[in-house]
Protein backbone atom coordinates (compact mmCIF):
# COMPACT_ATOMS: atom_id res chain seq x y z
CA UNK A 1 0.00 0.00 0.00
CA UNK A 2 1.48 3.25 -0.86
CA UNK A 3 2.02 5.63 2.28
CA UNK A 4 1.56 8.65 0.12
CA UNK A 5 -1.28 11.12 0.39
CA UNK A 6 -1.55 10.90 -3.20
CA UNK A 7 -0.83 7.72 -5.40
CA UNK A 8 -0.20 8.43 -9.17
CA UNK A 9 -1.37 6.06 -11.55
CA UNK A 10 -0.02 5.14 -14.95
CA UNK A 11 -1.63 3.43 -17.51
CA UNK A 12 -0.94 0.66 -19.35
CA UNK A 13 0.84 0.35 -22.66
CA UNK A 14 -0.02 -2.68 -23.67
CA UNK A 15 -2.14 -6.11 -22.56
CA UNK A 16 -1.29 -9.98 -22.74
CA UNK A 17 -3.51 -12.86 -24.11
CA UNK A 18 -2.94 -14.89 -21.15
CA UNK A 19 -5.46 -14.85 -18.22
CA UNK A 20 -4.76 -12.54 -14.90
CA UNK A 21 -5.47 -15.09 -12.19
CA UNK A 22 -6.58 -12.79 -9.24
CA UNK A 23 -5.56 -13.10 -5.43
CA UNK A 24 -8.71 -11.59 -3.70
CA UNK A 25 -9.23 -11.32 0.18
CA UNK A 26 -11.97 -13.30 1.63
CA UNK A 27 -15.71 -12.02 1.45
CA UNK A 28 -15.64 -9.14 4.35
CA UNK A 29 -19.59 -9.99 4.36
CA UNK A 30 -18.99 -13.26 5.48
CA UNK A 31 -16.09 -13.09 7.37
CA UNK A 32 -18.56 -10.66 9.83
CA UNK A 33 -21.04 -12.67 9.88
CA UNK A 34 -18.36 -15.51 10.52
CA UNK A 35 -16.99 -13.16 13.63
CA UNK A 36 -20.24 -12.95 15.44
CA UNK A 37 -21.15 -16.87 14.95
CA UNK A 38 -17.89 -18.22 16.30
CA UNK A 39 -18.33 -15.04 18.91
CA UNK A 40 -21.84 -17.54 20.09
CA UNK A 41 -20.05 -20.68 19.90
CA UNK A 42 -18.72 -22.44 23.35
CA UNK A 43 -15.01 -23.24 22.92
CA UNK A 44 -12.06 -22.58 19.88
CA UNK A 45 -13.35 -21.69 16.53
CA UNK A 46 -11.24 -20.68 14.01
CA UNK A 47 -12.33 -18.66 11.03
CA UNK A 48 -10.06 -19.18 8.03
CA UNK A 49 -9.50 -17.65 4.33
CA UNK A 50 -10.95 -14.41 6.47
CA UNK A 51 -10.75 -10.56 5.48
CA UNK A 52 -7.46 -9.45 7.32
CA UNK A 53 -9.01 -5.47 7.13
CA UNK A 54 -9.64 -2.74 9.03
CA UNK A 55 -14.27 -3.26 9.73
CA UNK A 56 -13.11 -6.81 10.40
CA UNK A 57 -10.18 -6.56 12.44
CA UNK A 58 -12.12 -3.88 14.64
CA UNK A 59 -15.08 -6.04 15.27
CA UNK A 60 -12.63 -9.02 16.49
CA UNK A 61 -11.24 -6.27 19.00
CA UNK A 62 -14.54 -5.18 19.57
CA UNK A 63 -15.56 -9.14 20.39
CA UNK A 64 -12.65 -9.08 22.36
CA UNK A 65 -13.74 -6.84 24.76
CA UNK A 66 -16.78 -8.86 26.09
CA UNK A 67 -16.14 -10.86 29.33
CA UNK A 68 -15.91 -14.10 28.62
CA UNK A 69 -14.77 -14.11 25.64
CA UNK A 70 -11.67 -13.89 23.23
CA UNK A 71 -10.89 -13.14 19.83
CA UNK A 72 -7.54 -12.70 17.78
CA UNK A 73 -5.79 -12.62 14.43
CA UNK A 74 -3.97 -15.75 13.18
CA UNK A 75 -2.03 -15.97 10.21
CA UNK A 76 -5.03 -16.58 7.36
CA UNK A 77 -8.47 -15.17 9.90
CA UNK A 78 -9.17 -15.54 13.41
CA UNK A 79 -9.42 -17.23 16.74
CA UNK A 80 -12.47 -17.04 19.15
CA UNK A 81 -12.26 -18.44 22.15
CA UNK A 82 -15.97 -18.65 24.56
CA UNK A 83 -14.97 -19.65 27.86
CA UNK A 84 -18.29 -18.09 29.63
CA UNK A 85 -21.88 -19.54 28.68
CA UNK A 86 -23.44 -15.83 28.95
CA UNK A 87 -20.88 -12.82 28.31
CA UNK A 88 -20.34 -10.01 30.18
CA UNK A 89 -20.57 -6.36 28.91
CA UNK A 90 -17.35 -4.89 28.10
CA UNK A 91 -15.67 -2.07 30.57
CA UNK A 92 -14.85 0.72 28.06
CA UNK A 93 -16.89 2.02 24.81
CA UNK A 94 -16.43 -0.39 21.90
CA UNK A 95 -15.07 1.85 18.91
CA UNK A 96 -15.74 0.20 15.80
CA UNK A 97 -14.24 3.06 13.31
CA UNK A 98 -16.47 4.03 10.38
CA UNK A 99 -17.74 -0.04 10.22
CA UNK A 100 -21.39 0.32 9.67
CA UNK A 101 -22.12 -3.50 9.37
CA UNK A 102 -20.67 -4.41 12.38
CA UNK A 103 -21.68 -1.31 14.11
CA UNK A 104 -24.85 -2.75 13.80
CA UNK A 105 -24.05 -6.01 14.52
CA UNK A 106 -22.48 -5.48 17.67
CA UNK A 107 -25.30 -3.35 18.47
CA UNK A 108 -27.69 -7.09 19.14
CA UNK A 109 -24.79 -8.94 20.37
CA UNK A 110 -24.58 -6.84 23.15
CA UNK A 111 -28.42 -7.23 23.94
CA UNK A 112 -27.60 -10.29 25.50
CA UNK A 113 -24.50 -9.40 27.28
CA UNK A 114 -24.95 -9.00 31.43
CA UNK A 115 -24.54 -5.15 31.73
CA UNK A 116 -24.67 -1.81 29.82
CA UNK A 117 -22.28 -1.96 26.63
CA UNK A 118 -21.54 1.21 24.37
CA UNK A 119 -20.59 1.47 20.39
CA UNK A 120 -19.27 4.67 19.27
CA UNK A 121 -17.36 5.46 16.17
CA UNK A 122 -15.94 7.94 13.96
CA UNK A 123 -18.45 10.93 13.51
CA UNK A 124 -19.48 9.63 10.16
CA UNK A 125 -20.73 6.67 11.36
CA UNK A 126 -22.67 8.16 14.16
CA UNK A 127 -24.39 10.19 11.82
CA UNK A 128 -25.08 6.89 9.72
CA UNK A 129 -28.90 5.22 10.32
CA UNK A 130 -29.40 2.99 13.27
CA UNK A 131 -32.96 3.56 14.75
CA UNK A 132 -34.16 0.42 12.74
CA UNK A 133 -32.53 -1.75 15.03
CA UNK A 134 -32.62 0.18 18.23
CA UNK A 135 -36.23 -0.02 17.84
CA UNK A 136 -36.55 -3.56 16.73
CA UNK A 137 -34.13 -4.29 20.29
CA UNK A 138 -36.47 -2.24 22.20
CA UNK A 139 -39.71 -4.34 20.80
CA UNK A 140 -38.11 -7.52 22.28
CA UNK A 141 -37.58 -6.28 25.67
CA UNK A 142 -34.05 -4.93 24.78
CA UNK A 143 -33.33 -1.22 26.55
CA UNK A 144 -31.65 0.86 24.43
CA UNK A 145 -29.72 4.56 24.99
CA UNK A 146 -28.54 7.23 22.11
CA UNK A 147 -26.05 8.85 23.27
CA UNK A 148 -25.73 12.32 21.34
CA UNK A 149 -28.44 11.53 18.39
CA UNK A 150 -31.60 9.81 18.12
CA UNK A 151 -31.49 6.88 16.52
CA UNK A 152 -27.68 7.03 15.87
CA UNK A 153 -23.95 5.51 17.75
CA UNK A 154 -22.90 5.95 20.32
CA UNK A 155 -25.47 3.64 22.04
CA UNK A 156 -25.59 1.81 24.76
CA UNK A 157 -27.38 -1.01 24.98
CA UNK A 158 -28.50 -2.61 28.34
CA UNK A 159 -28.34 -6.82 27.98
CA UNK A 160 -31.69 -8.81 29.24
CA UNK A 161 -33.28 -11.49 27.66
CA UNK A 162 -35.74 -10.86 24.58
CA UNK A 163 -39.04 -11.89 24.53
CA UNK A 164 -41.53 -13.00 22.10
CA UNK A 165 -41.00 -15.32 18.93
CA UNK A 166 -42.07 -12.86 16.40
CA UNK A 167 -39.82 -10.36 15.31
CA UNK A 168 -40.06 -7.07 13.28
CA UNK A 169 -37.62 -5.23 11.73
CA UNK A 170 -37.71 -2.27 9.03
CA UNK A 171 -35.50 -3.24 6.03
CA UNK A 172 -36.03 0.01 3.92
CA UNK A 173 -32.88 1.82 4.57
CA UNK A 174 -30.23 -1.64 5.21
CA UNK A 175 -30.36 -4.87 5.32
CA UNK A 176 -27.84 -5.00 7.96
CA UNK A 177 -30.33 -4.24 10.48
CA UNK A 178 -32.22 -7.55 9.20
CA UNK A 179 -29.39 -9.87 9.73
CA UNK A 180 -28.71 -8.59 13.22
CA UNK A 181 -32.15 -9.32 13.78
CA UNK A 182 -31.53 -12.87 12.60
CA UNK A 183 -27.98 -13.68 14.43
CA UNK A 184 -29.36 -12.32 17.70
CA UNK A 185 -32.76 -14.98 16.97
CA UNK A 186 -30.00 -17.94 16.75
CA UNK A 187 -28.12 -16.90 19.67
CA UNK A 188 -31.11 -17.84 21.90
CA UNK A 189 -30.61 -20.73 23.69
CA UNK A 190 -30.67 -23.87 22.06
CA UNK A 191 -33.97 -25.93 22.28
CA UNK A 192 -35.58 -22.31 22.39
CA UNK A 193 -38.75 -22.05 20.19
CA UNK A 194 -38.23 -20.96 16.57
CA UNK A 195 -38.25 -16.91 15.88
CA UNK A 196 -39.24 -15.76 12.79
CA UNK A 197 -37.98 -12.37 11.47
CA UNK A 198 -40.47 -9.93 9.40
CA UNK A 199 -39.68 -7.64 7.23
CA UNK A 200 -43.11 -5.41 6.66
CA UNK A 201 -42.77 -3.18 3.72
CA UNK A 202 -39.85 -2.76 1.27
CA UNK A 203 -36.78 -4.84 1.84
CA UNK A 204 -33.05 -3.58 0.41
CA UNK A 205 -30.38 -5.37 -0.62
CA UNK A 206 -32.24 -8.74 -0.07
CA UNK A 207 -29.10 -10.97 -0.93
CA UNK A 208 -26.57 -9.31 1.97
CA UNK A 209 -29.82 -11.16 4.28
CA UNK A 210 -29.75 -14.40 2.09
CA UNK A 211 -26.04 -14.65 2.84
CA UNK A 212 -27.01 -14.33 6.43
CA UNK A 213 -29.21 -17.21 6.11
CA UNK A 214 -26.59 -19.22 4.44
CA UNK A 215 -23.82 -18.91 6.97
CA UNK A 216 -26.07 -20.21 9.63
CA UNK A 217 -27.45 -22.93 7.97
CA UNK A 218 -23.66 -23.83 7.11
CA UNK A 219 -23.18 -23.81 11.12
CA UNK A 220 -25.91 -25.83 12.06
CA UNK A 221 -28.82 -23.02 12.88
CA UNK A 222 -31.92 -23.79 10.55
CA UNK A 223 -32.75 -20.43 9.26
CA UNK A 224 -36.09 -20.94 6.94
CA UNK A 225 -37.65 -18.43 4.76
CA UNK A 226 -41.17 -17.73 6.35
CA UNK A 227 -43.06 -15.93 3.79
CA UNK A 228 -41.85 -12.97 1.23
CA UNK A 229 -39.87 -11.06 3.48
CA UNK A 230 -39.54 -13.51 6.47
CA UNK A 231 -37.07 -15.91 7.90
CA UNK A 232 -37.74 -18.49 10.56
CA UNK A 233 -34.62 -19.18 12.84
CA UNK A 234 -34.17 -22.53 15.25
CA UNK A 235 -31.85 -21.46 17.90
CA UNK A 236 -28.87 -23.64 17.91
CA UNK A 237 -25.33 -23.42 18.70
CA UNK A 238 -22.72 -23.11 15.80
CA UNK A 239 -21.07 -26.72 15.13
CA UNK A 240 -17.98 -26.49 13.46
CA UNK A 241 -14.62 -25.65 15.47
CA UNK A 242 -13.33 -24.35 11.43
CA UNK A 243 -15.45 -22.01 9.21
CA UNK A 244 -14.01 -21.16 6.08
CA UNK A 245 -14.93 -18.26 4.16
CA UNK A 246 -14.62 -17.77 0.30
CA UNK A 247 -13.44 -14.89 -1.60
CA UNK A 248 -15.12 -11.17 -1.72
CA UNK A 249 -17.27 -10.32 -4.53
CA UNK A 250 -17.05 -7.01 -4.42
CA UNK A 251 -13.45 -6.88 -4.78
CA UNK A 252 -13.56 -8.88 -7.74
CA UNK A 253 -15.93 -6.16 -9.33
CA UNK A 254 -12.57 -4.46 -9.76
CA UNK A 255 -10.43 -6.64 -11.73
CA UNK A 256 -13.46 -7.49 -13.60
CA UNK A 257 -13.62 -3.95 -14.54
CA UNK A 258 -10.20 -3.85 -14.86
CA UNK A 259 -10.63 -6.56 -17.91
CA UNK A 260 -13.44 -4.96 -19.06
CA UNK A 261 -12.05 -1.56 -19.82
CA UNK A 262 -8.74 -3.20 -20.77
CA UNK A 263 -10.11 -5.69 -23.01
CA UNK A 264 -8.12 -8.18 -21.41
CA UNK A 265 -8.79 -11.59 -19.39
CA UNK A 266 -8.87 -12.33 -15.71
CA UNK A 267 -10.10 -15.33 -14.33
CA UNK A 268 -10.77 -15.98 -10.51
CA UNK A 269 -11.04 -18.96 -8.87
CA UNK A 270 -12.61 -19.72 -5.21
CA UNK A 271 -15.91 -18.27 -6.20
CA UNK A 272 -18.60 -19.13 -8.98
CA UNK A 273 -22.05 -19.50 -9.84
CA UNK A 274 -22.81 -21.00 -6.19
CA UNK A 275 -22.14 -17.82 -4.01
CA UNK A 276 -24.53 -16.34 -1.96
CA UNK A 277 -22.86 -13.14 -2.66
CA UNK A 278 -25.20 -11.04 -4.36
CA UNK A 279 -22.33 -9.29 -5.38
CA UNK A 280 -21.31 -12.02 -8.09
CA UNK A 281 -24.07 -10.42 -10.35
CA UNK A 282 -21.51 -8.20 -11.23
CA UNK A 283 -20.22 -10.31 -13.60
CA UNK A 284 -23.49 -10.99 -15.48
CA UNK A 285 -23.43 -6.88 -15.70
CA UNK A 286 -19.93 -6.90 -17.61
CA UNK A 287 -21.53 -9.76 -20.19
CA UNK A 288 -24.63 -7.30 -20.69
CA UNK A 289 -21.60 -4.66 -21.66
CA UNK A 290 -20.03 -6.92 -24.28
CA UNK A 291 -17.81 -9.10 -22.18
CA UNK A 292 -17.23 -13.15 -22.52
CA UNK A 293 -17.84 -14.37 -19.64
CA UNK A 294 -17.40 -18.58 -18.28
CA UNK A 295 -18.28 -19.25 -14.67
CA UNK A 296 -18.92 -22.30 -13.04
CA UNK A 297 -19.17 -23.53 -9.32
CA UNK A 298 -15.55 -22.61 -8.75
CA UNK A 299 -14.35 -19.80 -10.95
CA UNK A 300 -15.48 -16.71 -13.15
CA UNK A 301 -13.59 -15.71 -16.29
CA UNK A 302 -14.21 -12.80 -18.02
CA UNK A 303 -12.64 -11.56 -21.16
CA UNK A 304 -13.17 -7.70 -22.27
CA UNK A 305 -13.79 -7.01 -25.52
CA UNK A 306 -11.59 -5.56 -27.96
CA UNK A 307 -14.24 -3.66 -29.89
CA UNK A 308 -15.45 -1.47 -27.18
CA UNK A 309 -18.33 -1.47 -24.33
CA UNK A 310 -21.79 -0.72 -24.38
CA UNK A 311 -23.70 1.13 -21.94
CA UNK A 312 -26.78 -0.56 -19.69
CA UNK A 313 -29.95 0.72 -17.98
CA UNK A 314 -29.84 -1.79 -14.78
CA UNK A 315 -31.75 -1.60 -11.58
CA UNK A 316 -28.73 -2.32 -8.62
CA UNK A 317 -30.78 -2.79 -5.70
CA UNK A 318 -29.38 -5.79 -4.78
CA UNK A 319 -25.54 -4.69 -5.46
CA UNK A 320 -24.95 -1.68 -4.31
CA UNK A 321 -21.42 -2.16 -2.87
CA UNK A 322 -19.98 -2.22 -6.80
CA UNK A 323 -22.48 0.41 -8.03
CA UNK A 324 -19.02 2.66 -8.18
CA UNK A 325 -17.17 0.25 -9.73
CA UNK A 326 -19.99 0.38 -12.46
CA UNK A 327 -19.66 3.79 -12.64
CA UNK A 328 -16.45 4.04 -13.60
CA UNK A 329 -16.57 1.19 -15.79
CA UNK A 330 -19.80 2.81 -17.39
CA UNK A 331 -16.68 5.73 -18.55
CA UNK A 332 -15.42 3.46 -20.82
CA UNK A 333 -17.89 2.78 -22.67
CA UNK A 334 -20.07 3.47 -26.17
CA UNK A 335 -23.08 5.22 -24.58
CA UNK A 336 -25.41 6.13 -21.63
CA UNK A 337 -25.00 3.92 -18.75
CA UNK A 338 -28.21 4.58 -16.56
CA UNK A 339 -27.79 2.97 -12.84
CA UNK A 340 -30.77 2.91 -10.89
CA UNK A 341 -32.49 1.89 -7.26
CA UNK A 342 -29.66 3.24 -5.18
CA UNK A 343 -30.76 5.85 -3.18
CA UNK A 344 -29.11 3.66 -0.24
CA UNK A 345 -25.88 4.54 -1.41
CA UNK A 346 -26.85 8.17 0.17
CA UNK A 347 -25.89 6.69 3.71
CA UNK A 348 -22.82 4.78 3.16
CA UNK A 349 -19.25 5.86 4.09
CA UNK A 350 -20.06 8.79 2.33
CA UNK A 351 -22.75 9.62 -0.27
CA UNK A 352 -21.66 7.47 -2.82
CA UNK A 353 -24.42 9.06 -5.92
CA UNK A 354 -22.55 12.38 -5.20
CA UNK A 355 -19.11 11.06 -5.11
CA UNK A 356 -19.14 9.17 -8.49
CA UNK A 357 -20.99 12.44 -10.10
CA UNK A 358 -18.23 14.76 -8.65
CA UNK A 359 -15.24 12.32 -9.33
CA UNK A 360 -16.40 11.17 -13.03
CA UNK A 361 -17.06 15.03 -13.52
CA UNK A 362 -13.85 16.12 -12.08
CA UNK A 363 -12.62 13.50 -15.02
CA UNK A 364 -14.90 15.43 -18.06
CA UNK A 365 -17.48 12.53 -17.89
CA UNK A 366 -20.58 14.15 -17.80
CA UNK A 367 -22.77 12.48 -14.79
CA UNK A 368 -26.13 13.28 -13.94
CA UNK A 369 -27.19 12.49 -10.48
CA UNK A 370 -31.07 12.08 -8.95
CA UNK A 371 -32.18 10.77 -5.58
CA UNK A 372 -32.07 7.45 -6.12
CA UNK A 373 -30.07 6.99 -9.79
CA UNK A 374 -27.17 7.91 -11.61
CA UNK A 375 -26.54 8.73 -15.54
CA UNK A 376 -23.21 8.34 -16.84
CA UNK A 377 -23.22 9.72 -20.68
CA UNK A 378 -19.47 8.91 -21.59
CA UNK A 379 -17.96 11.25 -24.52
CA UNK A 380 -15.10 13.62 -24.24
CA UNK A 381 -11.47 12.09 -23.62
CA UNK A 382 -11.12 11.51 -19.56
CA UNK A 383 -8.63 14.03 -18.67
CA UNK A 384 -6.51 14.07 -16.17
CA UNK A 385 -7.95 14.26 -12.35
CA UNK A 386 -6.95 14.35 -8.66
CA UNK A 387 -9.69 11.82 -7.22
CA UNK A 388 -10.94 12.65 -4.17
CA UNK A 389 -12.38 9.99 -2.12
CA UNK A 390 -13.81 10.82 1.13
CA UNK A 391 -12.67 8.50 3.24
CA UNK A 392 -14.36 5.26 1.37
CA UNK A 393 -12.42 2.58 0.21
CA UNK A 394 -15.19 1.75 -2.72
CA UNK A 395 -14.21 5.45 -4.43
CA UNK A 396 -10.51 5.01 -4.71
CA UNK A 397 -10.90 1.37 -5.84
CA UNK A 398 -13.43 1.82 -8.20
CA UNK A 399 -11.50 5.12 -9.53
CA UNK A 400 -8.18 3.52 -9.80
CA UNK A 401 -9.60 1.66 -12.39
CA UNK A 402 -9.94 5.21 -14.96
CA UNK A 403 -6.03 5.32 -14.13
CA UNK A 404 -4.98 1.79 -16.46
CA UNK A 405 -6.23 3.60 -19.33
CA UNK A 406 -5.78 7.46 -18.69
CA UNK A 407 -2.58 9.41 -17.63
CA UNK A 408 -2.75 11.90 -15.23
CA UNK A 409 -5.30 9.89 -12.99
CA UNK A 410 -4.47 10.24 -8.81
CA UNK A 411 -5.98 9.24 -6.13
CA UNK A 412 -5.90 11.07 -2.70
CA UNK A 413 -5.62 9.10 0.70
CA UNK A 414 -4.81 6.10 -0.79
CA UNK A 415 -4.57 4.10 2.19
CA UNK A 416 -8.22 4.50 2.97
CA UNK A 417 -8.81 1.22 1.33
CA UNK A 418 -7.75 -0.85 4.43
CA UNK A 419 -11.05 -0.78 5.28
CA UNK A 420 -11.92 -3.71 3.22
CA UNK A 421 -9.02 -4.91 0.53
CA UNK A 422 -5.62 -3.76 2.38
CA UNK A 423 -4.02 -5.28 -0.69
CA UNK A 424 -5.57 -3.91 -2.94
CA UNK A 425 -2.50 -1.37 -4.73
CA UNK A 426 -0.43 -4.66 -4.59
CA UNK A 427 -3.29 -6.27 -6.75
CA UNK A 428 -3.55 -3.68 -9.03
CA UNK A 429 0.48 -3.39 -9.63
CA UNK A 430 0.33 -7.12 -10.26
CA UNK A 431 -2.31 -6.38 -12.60
CA UNK A 432 0.22 -4.11 -14.09
CA UNK A 433 2.72 -6.27 -13.92
CA UNK A 434 0.91 -9.19 -15.92
CA UNK A 435 0.84 -6.82 -19.04
CA UNK A 436 3.96 -5.71 -18.97
CA UNK A 437 6.44 -7.42 -21.26
CA UNK A 438 8.80 -8.72 -18.45
CA UNK A 439 5.88 -10.78 -16.46
CA UNK A 440 5.82 -14.20 -17.89
CA UNK A 441 6.25 -15.65 -14.24
CA UNK A 442 4.42 -13.06 -12.32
Amino acid sequence: MPAEDVYSLSPLKATRDAAFSARLPGSKSFTNRALLLAAQRADTTEVTNALHAEDTELLAKCLDGFKGLTAEKTADGFRLSRRAGRLGAPDHELFIGGAGTPARFLLSFAAEADGATVVTGIPRLCERPMGHILEALERVGIATECLQTPGCVPARIHGGEPVGTEWEIDGSVSSQFVSSLMLLAGRRPAGSAPITVRVPGHLVSRPYVEMTAQIMNQVGIPVEEAGPAAWRITPAEPKPSRIEIEPDASAMSYVLGAAAITGSKVSVPGIGSGSKQGDVGFARIMEAMGCRLTMDAERIEIEGPKDGLRGVDVDMELMPDVVLTLAVVAAFAKGPTRITNIANLRVKECDRIDAAATELGRMGVKAIQHDDSLEIHPGDPIKPARIETYNDHRVAMSFALAGLLRPGIEIADPGCVAKSFPNFWEEYERFRAHHSAEAEHV
